[in-house]
């Protein structure tokens, strides 16, 4: 009977895995600071959609009420969990003022998103003007 050798299969080895690892993480830690400025973008969007979704629910109110609401709750916009809580919003939406009027609203974070001690603050009034009052 003729034995079979073992064959050896091309294959990389653990050291030069590990290299390979290194590299990407070195990689990732040089392009992570130049990438911050777009995470906060992108987390901010999801202020902005809930500041203009309480915006309609205020118009509602005023034409029901002829007047704004001081109430998030009055007018049935409910706070998602935020992430300091175990939930998944980084934002905490308030009504500052009220009147017959106008009125103002903020979405302020929770996360400092780039770790500079900035928290990045969103306010809309009853014209809809949109702004970014802090930037994280």
């Amino acid at each position: 009977m003729e034995t079979q050798s073992a064959k050896r299969l091309p294959a990389f080895s653990l050291p030069e895995l590990l290299v390979v690892l290194v590299i990407i993480g070195i990689l990732v830690l040089i392009a992570l600071p130049n990438l911050m400025p777009l995470i906060s973008r992108a987390k901010s969007t999801e202020a902005q959609q809930q500041l203009v979704f309480l915006h309609t629910l205020q118009k509602n109110n005023f034409y029901t009420y002829s007047k704004y609401s001081s109430s998030v709750e009055e007018l049935g916009f409910e706070q998602q969990p935020l992430v300091t809580d175990g939930g998944h919003a980084n934002y905490r939406i308030e009504i500052i003022e009220a009147s017959e009027k106008g009125f103002r609203a903020t979405a302020t974070a929770v996360v400092d998103f780039d770790g500079d001690g900035e928290y990045n603050v969103w306010e809309i009034d009853q014209d809809k003007n949109l702004r970014e009052t802090v930037k994280d």
